[in-house]
């Protein structure tokens, strides 16, 4: 039997917060199943999926719509500029990707509302 249109699976019904932990969930499995130095094409789409997400973010941290406090939008905005950077040291091989991933899991943490 199918499932009906207010599943749980339903968009429509999940939060923001939601959405957004399984954007980074999704990419941080990518970081995680990938090799942790950039030796191939695996880690360079993991790390562009990551980029593409922080940048995402930030854009909509600069909206001035958005309802964040200013302190907390701030934060965000350096952890993606750091986040941005760090990954281009990955591409260019001086660095892993355990750093992207130990941010990506704060910030999934600070999501569901736990320390980050």
């Amino acid at each position: 039997m199918p499932f009906p249109e207010h599943a749980y699976g339903n968009p429509a019904l999940r939060g923001a917060r939601d959405m957004e932990y399984d954007a980074f969930s999704r990419v941080t499995r990518m970081l995680r199943q990938s090799p942790r130095e950039c030796t191939g094409g695996e880690t360079i789409a993991a790390v562009a999926k990551n980029n593409d997400l922080w940048t995402l973010l930030a854009t909509d941290l600069s909206d001035p719509r958005n309802a964040l406090a200013d302190e907390t939008k701030a934060g965000l905005l350096s952890l993606a500029l750091f986040s941005l950077r760090h990954g281009q040291r990955v591409l260019a091989g001086d660095a892993t990707t355990d750093t992207l991933i130990e941010i990506n899991i704060s910030v999934m943490k600070g999501l569901r509302g736990g320390a980050g």
